[in-house]
């Protein structure tokens, strides 16, 4: 049996337990922080398939990491797996199946790394969808992960088969404002308003939107306003989406809104705030020849790719942050039977669907047919990483 064969009948002899495996998680949703069983199944499994597993990695709890090196040298390939439910929904993002392709495909490589040589990885990355300590991938790149990865892989259930395409960065800041309570009609004098603090920043951002860039937006909402109507609020505070199609045009938005808090503050005396509560979300870096290998593979699997659609999408996925420093793919695999509205009731039924689980066994088969294909092509590998360091110079 040839090396890709291996990959091929092992995908499919094993496309049973990860059904399963998928099925149980989306009965099991967690949000970000909170993927305790997500986290122990999976790598449970990769533990099983000979894996060597280290969990509550890069500084989340429901993290973790898998390697299998080979005696003989070789890349360092890194499948990403995501796993979190989104908050009142479930699996309406399909993540349930997300992590499980990535974890069968660099199991089905795994079967034959000792005979090409290299390492094969799965790092289990929390809270795609953001949320407490959200956004892990940015964790990932910050403490070292990627430092020897020579590429990274991975695939989104989507309502067709379509290369990775462009999204746009985000910064999630929590604004806040304190103040000085007093009696809102006895002694109004000895207060200080943080709601009117919060009320000019509110007001501010909106003035602002006219003097932001085409692919600039910035959305938030009010969480904190007082206690009473006869209590100067003493506290107030909001959350902020800025999102901006590169990481530059982010930090110009950001510091722009920090400026208005700023002012708020000083108009109205109260002590202003505007921290990160997350990860910021970096914009994605295509590499489009690394793309080409997966469409080829694909396509000898019965299956056409789509090309990525034109400009940049409206959504933000922390795999922006693994994609500005190692090359990475990210298509979409089709789960659905026709366009779906995503974080959606319809979405989540997709997602434990005959061919949502289908998905499964083809994604894996994909990827590790791909990073087989850099594994045994240097030149390859070596054109597509130099193609990611152009395209991330170029941005």
């Amino acid at each position: 049996m040839s090396i890709r064969e291996t990959i091929l009948a092992y995908a499919d002899r094993q496309d049973a337990v990860y059904r399963q495996i998928a099925l149980d998680i989306h009965a099991h949703p967690e949000v970000s922080n909170y993927e305790f069983f997500a986290c122990e199944r999976l790598s449970r499994q990769l533990t099983e398939e000979g894996f060597q597993v280290t969990v509550d990695v890069a500084g989340h709890r429901t993290g973790f990491a898998a390697s299998y090196q080979s005696a003989r040298p070789g890349p360092v390939l890194v499948f990403l797996a995501e796993y979190d439910a989104l908050t009142g929904l479930g699996h309406g993002c399909g993540h349930n199946l997300f992590g499980a392709t990535s974890c069968l495909a660099a199991s089905a490589l795994r079967q034959v790394i000792d005979q090409t040589g290299g390492e094969v990885r799965v790092y289990g990355t929390p809270g795609e969808e953001g949320g407490e300590n959200g956004s892990a991938k940015g964790s990932f790149v910050r403490e070292g992960f990627f430092r020897d990865v020579d590429a990274a892989l991975c695939v989104h259930p989507g309502d067709r088969h379509k290369a990775s395409g462009k999204n746009i960065a985000c910064l999630p800041v929590d604004i806040e404002f304190w103040g000085k309570s007093a009696h809102a009609a006895a002694a109004p004098e000895q207060g200080i308003n943080a709601l009117d603090a919060l009320i000019l920043t509110y007001n501010g951002i909106n003035a602002l939107r006219q003097h932001l860039p085409k692919d600039a937006m910035i959305h938030g909402i009010v969480t904190h306003g007082g206690e009473a109507p006869n209590i100067v609020p003493a506290y107030a505070a909001a959350k902020f989406y800025f999102r901006a199609a590169t990481v530059p045009r982010l930090e110009a938005v950001a510091e722009k809104v920090g400026r208005i808090v700023e002012g708020a503050a000083r108009m109205t005396g109260a002590t202003g705030s505007m921290q990160p509560y997350q990860n910021r979300v970096d914009n994605m870096v295509p590499t489009l020849s690394f793309d080409a290998v997966y469409g080829k593979e694909l396509a000898l699997l019965g299956h056409r790719m789509d090309p990525a659609d034109e400009g940049c999408g409206i959504g933000s996925s922390d795999v922006g942050n693994v994609s500005q420093v190692v090359p990475t793919i990210q298509p979409t695999i089709c789960i659905t039977d026709g366009p779906t509205p995503w974080h959606s009731e319809a979405s989540k039924a997709a997602a434990k669907s005959e061919k949502g689980l289908a998905s499964i066994a083809l994604g894996a088969k994909a990827l590790a047919l791909t990073a087989l294909d850099l594994i045994e092509d240097p030149a390859l590998l070596k054109q597509i990483k130099q193609e990611h360091q152009q395209a991330v110079a170029n941005q």
